[in-house]
């Protein structure tokens, strides 16, 4: 029995109860469906928290002859493609929009729900997509689509810049933290040895410029210090791994002044 199957397949308006990856019931038979045009996420990481359902949008196309059931649906998958692991707690699909006859485009919508009992840090990583389709008397098909997909760790970024404001040439500290949801304990850890780019966008300008890096400390701790030379915003970036989210702090604003003041006497 696979692992990760919880809930139900929605399709064209019927619930279901779907057991997929599981073992093929006596008398199954593969095939008499294709699938073409497949994308889950946009083919982006699938980046999941601690605690917030996250929803996972698609779109395919199906060719077949043989009256279905429910479905079809895609999803990621790993191990094998019958009696291995999938990857998601309910799956909505939309009803047939007719292309040509026996060919069909479908919209779904598949949510992953990180706070149920079975998903653990080990779920991180490679997986592949999977697509599938039940027929009328318990015959399915059921292919790798050859589409390899990355499910990540979410990561969280602060920053604080001081002080502010601050006179020119003067040392800016720059502080933060980058943290990564641990799925066993729905918690947000320290991430400890990342390097991240410590970034800045000038007053006026459009985009940020990285102006060094450093290495977050065993409790995930970021710091470093830079001369003040202008005005602007300054914001730590962690750009991800296999199995960790990239993310970007918000941006800390610094005034920077010359330090010359004009002061008028009093009349």
């Amino acid at each position: 029995m696979a692992k990760k199957i919880w809930n139900a397949v929605v399709a064209g308006g019927a619930v279901a109860v779907f057991t997929a990856m599981a073992a093929a019931p006596a008398g199954a038979a593969e095939g008499g469906a294709s699938f073409s045009r497949v994308s889950l996420n946009g083919g982006k990481p699938i980046v999941i928290g601690v605690q917030e359902e996250v929803e996972v949008y698609g779109t395919f196309r199906m060719t077949t002859t043989r009256t279905f059931d429910f479905g079809p649906t895609v999803y990621p998958y790993r191990g094998k493609i019958d009696g291995g692991d999938s990857l998601w707690n309910s799956i909505t699909t939309s009803d047939c929009r007719p292309v040509a006859k026996g060919v069909c485009d479908f919209e779904e919508w598949l949510t992953i729900d990180p706070r149920h009992f079975e998903f653990g840090n080990e779920d991180a990583g490679a997986w592949r997509t999977a697509a599938e389709i039940s027929y009328v008397g318990d015959d399915y098909d059921k292919d790798d689509v050859n589409i390899p997909i990355q499910v990540q760790r979410a990561t969280r970024v602060t920053v604080n810049a001081a002080p502010e404001p601050v006179i020119t040439g003067k040392t800016i500290t720059v502080t933060g933290k980058v943290t990564r949801a641990n799925w066993d304990t729905h918690t947000y850890q320290g991430y400890a040895g990342r390097t991240v780019s410590l970034q800045f966008k000038a007053d006026g300008a459009s985009s940020y410029t990285t102006v060094k890096k450093v290495t977050s400390s065993s409790t995930g701790a970021l710091k470093t210090t830079v001369k003040a030379a202008k005005s602007g915003t300054w914001r730590w970036n962690y750009y991800g791994n296999d199995t960790s989210g990239a993310k970007a702090s918000t941006g800390d604003h610094v005034i920077v002044w010359s330090g010359v003041r004009v002061m008028h006497a009093a009349r």
